[in-house]
């Protein structure tokens, strides 16, 4: 972006433009208003009501072209979780950067009737680092850095994303998330920084600054910073249960002391952007509560930025449809991220507007803050294409050793040592044994929003170059203290190692996708491990990776000392910082450790087997009783509910030609599975089978009940398609054909017509067909329930 805009340097954008070296076009300076507010009117006055509208549209890159941008002049554009340019989400930054270009340069082409030329800008959401991008500097999630407790860190930490962020040519980063997780059950547990909102607001303004620049500072959105949003107002971490997207309830002023808590130290830090939330509060999508995005936010907090929407939010709000939702503009949203449905919408607000539903007021006062923010972002200085802006297409600066060495800070700052009996620090010259799939695994430790929007799956460290892994960051450091490391991923080995350092933890997940019916750690590789080398007398370090605190009371018994690693990314070299006390463990909760699976919200001390505010230096040593193991919750069989949200519960598997498709993605033995949105960004999935391949999806060990498949079908199949569970074939070609774009429909698949219903389902096509699936469960029926579909 350019500097700052200048009063003294104004030049207001005409439809006639002067033509600058380049083949760049730039605003004619025959008018000059000297104040925002002279601008903005001016502007205004001058644009259609197509224009305006326009202005309000955000559609992500995949669905539409650059001759739509050319047609249409979108305010804005996003890049979704599993978008990249030209459709391929791990192309390198020059790709991305051309795209830029090309969007940029249809937006400000010359207008027919002399309209004046607004530019357009892209958003992204770079949460921990330029994240969507290979080669990006992988910063820790927000979690862990709550556990730092360092302002000025996170204010490096925006500096160097907003860098990065600048070498692709993005103009807007989706970033900071300021919400306060009051239960840790809820899937983006790890976006937030703390259960505290005292310790949530510092962190979230210091990175505004980062990104930003500070307030006063000339070159404030300039050279080296980006637009700034604060997301997501306000409540998303204080959903009933923790479910995404669900409900918030209680009194106003109550909910306000906590989750608004963090909004008036961003606004104070100048963010320019609002990001509104997908929940609801006592009843009412925040999508359409003018009594909070207009009452609260702008009448009682004084933001005077741009309010933008949240994947189809809008389309949640009551009465709504993603392409019909009048009620989130007179709310007070100015932009609707609307991905794919972009044409619809904007075609409706048009005609909402000429017949008097939207006041021409109410549209003007939106696309006032949108001009504003350009304004402010100095995008209305003059044109200049991306790849011509201050560190763009400088590669270079992505994963930059300087970056590197704030983001390995970062890690080292993080870590919360929970436990130590004198294991750590690791000594010098000493035999490490390092264990466990997590060890070498990049992807695992940077946890989700990392090159895919869910992150893990098909990721493995070749998509990573540059960037270092728990286990190659302590190989590194043990060998220069002049001991030996080895890999053993299974803990074997043939000379008894001095320590072994388990490294294990959540798979990466995003979203709804993350959330869970409680907190007990249910993957027993770790512990196997852990308990394996204690029996062989081999003392442990367990290093957890999660998004969240769990209920791991059996691995804390069986390990000599326990680290909270959280989602560390990139730069693992930070963790062996600290397991050989290069760096001293400094870390903190930022929330609550539980004592017990079970719990539902755990804020504060009651119930906490560790509380906000704990972590060990290396010099403490002392022991901690031996903890309550029983956690009834992982003693329940498969789970009755196998693929929900947009991903297997645990014991749930899919796979096709015996590879594996995990959480139902990917590609394997002519079987091919990619999301598809339903009700929420990709909660189900669109199955393509080739001829003559099957799909299985199964659950460990036995379960009982029918099964219940709410299921889609476009076009009906052409060659024969079955069902196969225990003993039983169902030729389903027919009940399909009849399905065929007839939208949702349930499956219901019992005894009467699978005799020996078995605990797995085989999908098989002899032909090319495809079928959308959103929710596979199995539940008792009553006896003799045919079955439908």
């Amino acid at each position: 972006m350019k500097a700052f805009w200048m009063a003294t340097a104004a030049a207001v954008l005409l439809g006639g433009c002067s033509t600058v070296p380049g083949g760049m076009e730039t605003p004619s300076e025959a008018v000059a208003p000297s104040s925002e507010d002279a601008r903005v009117a001016d502007l205004l006055s001058r644009m259609s009501l197509e224009r305006k509208v326009a202005q309000l549209i955000q559609p992500q890159i995949n669905s539409f072209t650059a001759e739509d941008m050319r047609r249409y002049r979108f305010g804005s554009y996003l890049n979704g979780g599993n978008g990249g340019p030209y459709g391929d989400e791990f192309a390198e930054a020059s790709e991305w950067l051309r795209l830029a270009d090309e969007m940029y340069l249809a937006s400000v082409a010359p207008m027919e009737n002399g309209e004046p030329v607004i530019p357009t800008m892209w958003g992204t959401d770079a949460v921990h680092g330029h994240t969507n991008v290979v080669r990006a500097t992988v910063f820790p999630h927000n979690i862990g850095l709550g556990a730092t407790r360092d302002p000025d860190l996170l204010r490096r930490i925006g500096e160097a994303t907003a860098v990065e962020i600048e070498v692709t040519g993005i103009d807007w980063n989706f970033s900071p998330t300021v919400a306060v997780a009051r239960d840790d059950r809820w899937g983006r547990t790890y976006e937030s920084y703390s259960e505290d909102p005292a310790i949530v607001a510092p962190l979230g303004a210091a990175l505004v600054e980062g990104l930003q620049g500070p307030k006063g500072d000339p070159d404030r959105l300039g050279a080296g910073h980006v637009i700034a949003t604060a997301k997501h107002f306000f409540g998303d971490g204080g959903t009933d249960k923790g479910v995404d997207q669900g409900e918030v309830t209680g009194d106003i002023e109550a909910l306000k002391k906590v989750h608004a808590a963090p909004y008036p130290a961003a606004i104070d830090a100048g963010v320019e952007a609002v990001m509104a939330s997908f929940n609801s509060i006592n009843g009412r999508k925040m999508h359409g509560n003018e009594a909070l995005l207009t009452g609260v936010l702008r009448d009682e907090l004084g933001f005077d930025g741009l309010v933008v929407g949240d994947w189809n939010g809008h389309g949640q709000v009551a009465g709504c449809t993603n392409t019909d939702c009048p009620q989130s503009l007179l709310a007070g949203l100015d932009i609707y991220m609307v991905p794919d449905e972009w044409k619809g919408l904007l075609e409706t607000l048009v005609a909402q507007v000429n017949d008097g539903t939207i006041p021409m007021a109410k549209l003007d006062e939106a696309v006032s803050r949108v001009l504003r923010v350009k304004m402010r972002a100095g995008l209305l200085d003059e044109f200049v294409e991306p790849s011509n802006r201050p560190n763009a297409g400088d590669y270079e600066l992505l994963g930059s050793p300087e970056h590197r060495a704030i983001a390995r800070e970062a890690v080292a700052k993080s870590q919360v040592l929970l436990k130590n009996n004198g294991v750590l620090p690791l000594k010098g010259g000493a035999n490490i044994l390092v264990a466990g799939t997590a060890a070498d695994d990049i992807a695992q430790a940077s946890g989700g929003w990392t090159l895919t929007w869910q992150g893990g799956g098909e990721l493995d460290n070749r998509y990573f170059p540059g960037a270092t892994s728990i286990w190659s960051g302590l190989e590194a450091a043990v060998e220069e203290s002049g001991g030996q490391a080895t890999l053993s991923v299974d803990g074997s080995y043939s000379a008894k190692p001095d320590v072994a350092v388990v490294v294990f933890g959540e798979e990466p997940y995003a979203e709804f996708a993350g959330d869970r019916k409680h907190l007990g750690f249910s993957d027993e590789e770790g512990l196997g491990l852990l308990r394996k080398f204690k029996a062989e007398g081999v003392p442990t370090v367990a290093v957890f990776l999660s998004g969240r605190p769990m209920w791991v009371n059996r691995e804390l018994n069986a390990a000599d000392a326990f680290v909270a690693s959280w989602l560390p990314g990139s730069e693992g070299a930070g963790v062996a910082d600290v397991l050989t006390g290069a760096h001293p463990a400094t870390g903190k909760l930022g929330f609550s450790w539980p004592a017990t699976c079970d719990s539902g919200p755990l804020n504060g001390p009651d119930g906490a087997l560790f509380p906000v505010g704990y972590g060990r230096s290396l010099e403490d040593t002392a022991a901690i009783p031996m903890l309550d193991e029983t956690c009834d919750a992982l003693l329940a069989g498969a789970s009755s509910e196998w693929f929900v949200n947009g991903r297997f519960e645990t014991g749930i598997s899919a796979s096709a030609g015996g590879t594996d498709l995990p959480n139902l993605r990917g590609s394997a033995a002519g079987v091919s599975v990619r999301g598809i949105d339903r009700n929420a960004q990709e909660d189900s999935r669109e199955i393509t089978f080739s001829p003559g391949s099957s799909l299985t999806i199964a659950q460990e060990g036995e379960g009982a009940g029918a099964y219940r498949i709410l299921y889609r079908v476009k076009q009906r199949p052409v060659q024969p398609v079955t069902l196969a569970t225990g003993t039983a074939t169902i030729d389903l070609t027919q009940p399909l054909s009849v399905a065929a774009e007839k939208d949702w429909r349930e499956m219901i698949i019992t005894q009467e017509c699978a005799a020996g219903l078995g605990d797995s389902l085989t999908f098989t096509s002899a032909g090319t067909f495809s079928f959308d699936i959103a929710t596979i469960t199995r539940e008792e029926l009553a006896e003799g329930t045919d079955c439908s579909f």
